[in-house]
């Protein structure tokens, strides 16, 4: 259902030393949609990613994931539960082929990861679906390279490959776009429009026309609370965020 709440925070709350970096955050992500989370800087954005992939625990507050509360579960199995934060299973191995990079994390999926001394024959069942990855992230030309001769942009799709390999429901993608030029964020960006499909993403991301153009739903944060959410269009023109967010050329 279009209109389903995959994801949920209630009061979600983080204090440091008294500080309350999050502040009473109510979030609903719904399924299938591309959710933003923006703000200024430190405006507890990474401090509520951290909550939701379980790497802080949160002083007050639920976080519910498809109806279950996951508030005291473990980063890995929040992540067999079918939501996945980008770098808990996408490192890059320098010295492997991108190949064997996505190779490497289907193994993750099927419990053989540490399993050194299987024969490589008995990984070949995992190539046409490696194929099928990189050729969805547009990387199957690059199978045979090393990960560490691809340019940045690049190599941030084949970070983005061996996350789809644990097919997760749910992407949480940390500043997806961060250093990247031009060309690289339209090729990024285009590739999470097309990893949507029967996903659900939630993104921190600075770059606002990027934001613009990909998000369904935008959540600001100011100074660790909720300071307006909608579509686009709609919060743009709100006053505070403008105050706080968009007119200080930051995020």
């Amino acid at each position: 259902m279009a209109d389903e709440i995959i994801l949920e925070t209630r009061r979600l709350a983080k204090a440091f030393k008294g500080f309350l970096a999050v502040n009473n955050v109510n979030l609903k992500v719904r399924r299938g949609s591309i959710h933003a989370l923006i703000g200024p800087n430190g405006a507890g954005k990474t401090t509520v990613f951290n909550l939701l992939s379980k790497f802080l625990t949160p002083t007050q507050g639920q976080i519910l994931f498809r109806g279950e509360d996951i508030t005291g579960t473990k980063p890995a199995d929040v992540a067999r539960k079918g939501m996945v934060r980008s770098f808990q299973i996408s490192a890059v191995f320098g010295h492997m082929s991108v190949l064997e990079n996505v190779r490497v994390a289907l193994q993750r999926k099927l419990g053989t990861s540490f399993q050194f001394w299987r024969s490589g024959s008995s990984l070949d069942g995992l190539r046409d679906q490696a194929d099928a990855l990189l050729d969805a992230v547009n990387l199957l030309g690059d199978a045979d390279r090393l990960a560490v001769e691809l340019p940045y942009g690049r190599k941030r799709a084949l970070e983005i490959a061996t996350t789809l390999a644990l097919d997760p429901e749910m992407l949480l993608l940390d500043e997806p776009l961060a250093g990247m030029g031009h060309e690289d964020i339209e090729r990024i960006a285009a590739l999470i429009r097309q990893i949507r499909v029967n996903r659900t993403i939630l993104m921190v991301e600075h770059n606002l026309n990027v934001v613009a153009d990909l998000s369904d739903c935008i959540t600001v944060l100011a100074r660790g609370e909720i300071l307006a959410e909608g579509p686009y269009a709609t919060v743009s023109q709100d006053p505070a965020v403008m105050a706080a967010y968009l007119g200080t050329g930051h995020a």
